[in-house]
This record gives structure tokens, sequence and C-alpha cells, in this order.
């Protein structure tokens, strides 16, 4: 029986990737230069994007374990330029405030802190030591690596208790058997060693003694140099605002009152910021990359007006043409997609180590970039298609 001719030029869906994938097969070098230029443009914006979520990631990681009910409290400014001194009591005055868990308040003692008597004083490694409130360690969620924090008894005698740095650069990496170090004229044994502070970088290179022994052998006048306030959950704004009236009633203005959490959260702004603007540089390199597979597929219909011009004779339909340059400029993208998505998550991965991060790469991140490839290279493919199916068969073989 005879067929009917729109079975002869019936173009099934795997010989429309076969057909597709000709092209590209047969220049390779050309395919991978212009798939390049679609791989930079998706590796951009998945960089981006795995970059920031990143970030992001670790930004909330930082505020999770910085706990954000949590307000530091020092000496403000002063109009006059006098010096601002917090009352010695500031802590107890804090604590009769409602939504109060802690606080803890530390006071630097006019001490030096070496491992024997004698080393120079000049040789102390920058060591502040500092008379603690027993709860203190709980107010910034410290932990101790080694030994004890002090308490009631502790406080009252020679014993200290380092900060990871300090331990460090004196030497005390273990506390069998019991290490002593010596502060300005009398020997301290070290009773404990903290873990690293991150809510508050400066006990890592600190010394703390108790309240009493820093008035006893240093006359330490206790004014308190930082408090460490711990805010039940939901009344943050409000202690916030009433703290410095509640400890200097006189110049609530010259009470200072910041939140840890507060320079992390400003970080995180400018970072979106940043991302739009990369994202967009992104999208730029992405339409260069369209461009250029329009511009490539444009020069190919040229190439191969005489391919175009035989598979026309023998039965193709300007819609296979079309078809055919279409899905050839749409692989082309997608081989560009598929390398850009791997480029960048690698890219994100390599940061996030260097930076010591969370590597958080958005599963939407790399189906929007092999999306983005696939219908940029679809776009640029369509002119190109046209006017390889408007091409006359006759003229397409006809010798040059």
């Amino acid at each position: 029986m005879r067929r009917a001719r729109g079975d002869l030029s019936r173009l099934r869906p795997g010989d429309v990737v076969r057909v597709g994938g000709l092209g590209l097969r047969a220049r390779k070098v050309r395919t991978l230069l212009t798939a390049l230029g679609i791989a930079i443009g998706i590796a951009a914006m998945v960089a981006v994007l795995g970059i920031t979520a990143s970030e992001d990631a670790q930004v909330q990681a930082e505020l999770d374990a910085l706990g954000p009910n949590l307000l530091e409290v020092f000496e403000g400014e002063s109009i006059t330029g006098d010096d601002i001194v917090l009352p010695v009591e500031s802590a107890e005055m804090i604590e009769r405030i409602g939504p109060i868990e802690i606080a803890a308040q530390v006071s630097i003692v006019d001490a030096t802190v070496r491992r024997t008597e004698f080393i120079p004083v000049a040789q102390t490694g920058g060591i502040a030591v500092m008379a603690t409130d027993l709860d203190v360690l709980e107010a910034v969620d410290g932990e101790v690596a080694q030994g004890v924090f002090l308490d009631e008894q502790s406080a009252e005698i020679p014993s200290v208790v380092l900060g990871s740095v300090a331990a460090e650069r004196l030497g005390v990496r273990s506390l069998d058997p019991t290490p002593i170090v010596y502060l300005t004229d009398t020997y301290f044994q070290v009773v404990g060693v903290l873990e690293p502070v991150q809510l508050a970088p400066g006990f890592d290179r600190a010394a703390f003694i108790g309240a009493p022994i820093a008035e006893t052998l240093f006359d330490a006048d206790l004014e308190p140099q930082t408090i460490y306030v711990d805010v039940v959950e939901g009344w943050i704004d409000d202690v916030r605002a009433i703290i410095g009236r509640t400890i200097r009633p006189e110049a609530p203005d010259e009470v200072t009152v910041t939140r840890p959490s507060d320079a992390i959260e400003a970080r995180q702004v400018t970072s979106d910021s940043f991302r739009s603007l990369l994202l967009g540089l992104g999208a730029v390199a992405l339409l260069v990359g369209g461009v250029g597979i329009a511009n490539v597929m444009v020069i190919s219909v040229l190439e191969r007006q005489g391919e175009i011009g035989v598979r026309r004779a023998l039965g193709a339909t300007r819609r296979h043409i079309r078809l055919q340059f279409v899905i050839e400029a749409a692989m082309l993208s997608l081989l560009g997609g598929v390398a850009g998505v791997a480029l960048g998550a690698a890219i994100t991965a390599g940061y996030a180590e260097r930076e010591d991060s969370v590597v958080s790469v958005p599963l939407e991140a790399l189906g929007l970039g092999v999306g983005a490839a696939l219908v940029i290279g679809g776009l640029a493919g369509l002119y190109p298609a046209a006017r390889a199916a408007r091409l006359d068969p006759a003229e397409a073989v006809r010798p040059g």
C-alpha cells in the first residue's frame, strides 16, 4: 500500500535529538567555545545564589549560637568629655528589671599575668585580668574546656580561669598536674580553661578571678567594664530602652546598650545588596552567551545550506528544519548550562571551605540554571531556525 506523504516526512522525538546533535558533534571546538559563554553566565548566577545561601546559613547558625536575646552594656560618651563610670552594683540594678534572666558583669583589674615571676613584666602577651561575677559564663553561653569555672569558694582565694588564647600564650595545655600563673606579685592556681567564646571574643584573651580576691589583693574598685544581660524572649527592645535609665537615671544617654547579633544581621543585609548586583552581572553574562549562540547558529545555517537543501529535497518539511536548529541551539545551551551549574556549585563549595562556613547550594538554583540555559538557547535558535526553514531547496543545493 502506498504511504501518504505526511508519513514519509514524519520526524520522531528521538530523530529530532539525533539530528540536532549532528551539528554539535561535527564542530566540536566551536561547540565547546560557544557553550563556554553560557557556562560562565550560569556559573556566575549559581555561585552567587550558592554563596549567598551559604552565608545566610552561616549567619543563621551564628545568630542561633549567639542567641538574639543577649545585650551588652558598657560606658558611653559624655557630652562634657568627662569619664563615664558605671555604678559597681550595675548588674544588681539591672536584675531588678522584670524580664531579665541573667545580668553579670566583668571589671578590669590593674594586674599583669605571667607564667612565672622570672618573666619580664613587658612580656605579658596582652592578657587582661578581669574580676567577674560567677554567672557570667552562663550569660554569654560559654563552656569550660578543662577544669571548672569560679564558684563562691574559689572566688575568694588565688584561683584563676584562663581564656583559650590566654592559656595558649601562657603554655597551659593541661590541668594535670595543676598549673600556676603569676598575677602581679601572687601565684594563682589555674582551675579552668575556657572554650573559645563566640559571643564575647575578649574572653579568649583574659584571665578571670573572683571579685573578692581582686579587692583583697589588687585593691580593685570593680567598676563594670561590660555587663552581659540575658533577656526573656520577646522583651529585648523594652529592656534595652530602660537599662540606661535604670543604672544612670541622671544621664541615661551616657550608657551604651548593644545587641551582638545586630552586627551579624547588618552583615546579612549588606550581603543581600551585593547578591542583587552580582545576579545582575550574571544575567548580563548569560545574555551575552545567548547572543553568542544566536550568532553561531546563523553562521551554521549559512555553512549548511547544502545539507538543508538535500533534507528538504528528501521530504523534510519547514517545521522539521526549524525544529532541528532550535533543538541544536537548545542542546548547545544545555551543554553550557550543565557545565555552568557544576562550576557554580564547585565555586560555592570552595568558597565555603575557605571561609570555614556552611555549604548550602539551593536545589532551585541548580534547576534554575539548567532551565535558564534551555530557555536562552531555545530563544537564541528561533531566528536562525526560521532563516533555515525559509531557504528554497533548489537554491540551497545549487553550487555557489
